[in-house]
């Protein structure tokens, strides 16, 4: 009769962990995780495709950091993570389809080495099995390879998960120390706030553990340190930044974004206000069964007496998610990637059990059976929605290029300076400045920009029917694309 012992381990290794005797690889990397790393690139290179136009908060991190067109402004919420991740490229080319290649490149390393610190606590297989769920969703595979912050927060959130948990069962790995300090780091230096949201039940497990609560609030610090440093030069000081964060978010308080999350599940990109019926239930119901399966994953854990590398992940998804399922009126599916991440482990292991529970014959194959038929729709719905999201992004982007080649038709073109609707993507394109006398990027007075458009060519943009502010009402009226654009006097002395 086998012992105790022995009866925990198997049991462990059937519910997707490791045995505890095991001591980690110290190979380069696992086989499993290279090919999902390498599968993830591939996709965003194929699926998304390096040609696509750079979306509207992209064209303003891009801006800080471009060699080619002036910096536009900098909301208060914004961190400059991402800007300083694409200035290797960006600060000397203009090239989109190569910063895209880059950031793809660049996601599916940081996919392998967020999943690699994990190899202590989850198998291999099961642990690829995670990585596949995440990089499979359309959300992640969409924004890979874009320059937005919100996959490298969840990037950040499993390297620093992940490490936390080798620092605790070894207190003398030093590598995991580090990996500790960078992955907080990184989630910092992207997103303030949600690098707090994440690590709120590591700060709470840290408490007894003086050493590991440093590194982590070291971390913490030196990612948003930059962020602090400039809310103190620029925006009024610290609590003033945070106060104009909360209200260009629409005033974080208790608001239900559950739905609105829900609506934004079929591919938009942006959903405020939120509108319109909600998605097919077959594009939905995966976000359904991800608490489930995660409940699943969490019970098979605590049976293994292995609780701790799926509850920890769990409930670091959980804090992350909160903010935007319950503290923002608005909903944007990015904003989930962090929770979604984590919560493919758990996810994975529920799987896992799934197939592997011990059964008789035929009750295993049917149970195989479901799940990889399961699997194979889930794919194929995130395949869709992805096709949706890229053509419609893509369309509003050509628009914006038509808009711009417009404009210098009509003689608008570097040194200028465009306002008004959609102003700061199509700056951008056309190699403008941009700046707003009202909205969420209000950076100068109609005073000001009146006094700007006597020495620089200056258009102000509007939809078809719209009027435009009292300052350019004597200005042309001209035709740029789908918009009317309001040119200065200047503009035409100079043609």
């Amino acid at each position: 009769m086998a012992d105790g012992s022995s009866v925990t381990v198997t049991g462990a290794s059937r519910a997707g962990f490791p045995p505890r005797t095991a001591r980690p690889r110290r190979r380069w990397g696992e086989p499993w995780l290279a090919a999902v790393a390498g599968a993830f690139t591939l996709a965003q290179l194929v699926l998304v495709r390096p040609d696509l136009g750079l979306g509207w908060d992209e064209t303003v991190y891009v801006s800080q950091v471009s060699g080619h067109v002036p910096a536009a402004y900098f909301s208060a919420p914004r961190a400059r993570g991402i800007s300083l991740l694409a200035a290797p490229i960006a600060s000397w080319s203009d090239s989109t389809a190569l910063l895209r290649v880059y950031l793809a490149v660049l996601s599916g390393l940081g996919l392998y080495f967020a999943l690699r610190v994990w190899r202590a606590h989850v198998m291999p297989r099961v642990l690829a099995l995670a990585g596949a769920l995440f990089a499979s969703l359309w959300v992640t595979l969409f924004y890979g390879p874009q320059a937005m912050p919100n996959y490298w927060v969840a990037v950040g959130a499993l390297a620093c998960v992940g490490c936390f948990l080798r620092v605790r069962a070894n207190a003398g790995d030093r590598a995991a120390r580090w990996g500790v300090f960078g992955g907080a780091a990184l989630m910092a230096w992207m997103r303030p706030m949600d690098a707090v949201y994440v690590v709120l039940p590591l700060l709470a497990l840290a408490l007894r553990r003086p050493r590991l609560l440093a590194v982590l609030a070291a971390g913490l610090l030196a990612g948003a340190g930059e962020w602090v440093i400039e809310a103190y030069m620029s925006y009024g000081g610290l609590a003033q930044r945070l106060s104009d964060a909360s209200r260009i978010q629409g005033g974080l308080g208790l608001h239900l974004a559950v739905a609105d999350q829900l609506h934004s599940l079929g591919g938009r990109t942006l959903c405020r206000p939120c509108t319109g019926s909600a998605p097919n239930p077959v594009v939905t119901l995966w976000w359904f069964a991800l608490p489930v399966l995660a409940a699943l994953g969490a019970i098979t854990a605590v049976r293994a007496r292995r609780a701790l590398p799926v509850l920890l992940p769990l409930a670091c998804a959980v804090t992350a998610a909160v903010p935007y399922l319950f503290l923002i009126g608005y909903a944007a599916p990015r904003f989930l990637l962090p929770a979604y991440a984590l919560l493919a482990l758990p996810v994975a292991h529920g799987l896992a059990h799934l197939v592997s529970a011990p059964t008789r014959g035929s009750a295993r194959t049917v149970a195989v059976s479901l799940v990889a038929a399961c699997l194979a729709a889930h794919l194929a719905v995130q395949f869709v929605v992805l096709e949706h999201t890229v053509h419609g992004s893509a369309a509003s982007r050509d628009n914006w290029s038509r808009t711009a080649s417009a404009l210098h038709t009509l003689g608008v073109r570097p040194p200028c300076l465009l306002s008004g609707y959609e102003a700061v993507p199509i700056a951008f394109y056309a190699g403008c400045g941009s700046a707003q006398t009202d909205g969420h990027d209000t950076s100068t007075t109609a005073a000001a920009l009146a006094r700007t458009a006597h020495r620089t060519a200056v258009a102000v943009l509007a939809q078809p029917g719209d009027r435009p502010p009292a300052y350019a009402r004597t200005w042309s009226i001209e035709r740029a694309g789908v918009l009317h654009a309001y040119v200065a006097p200047f503009v035409r002395q100079g043609r």
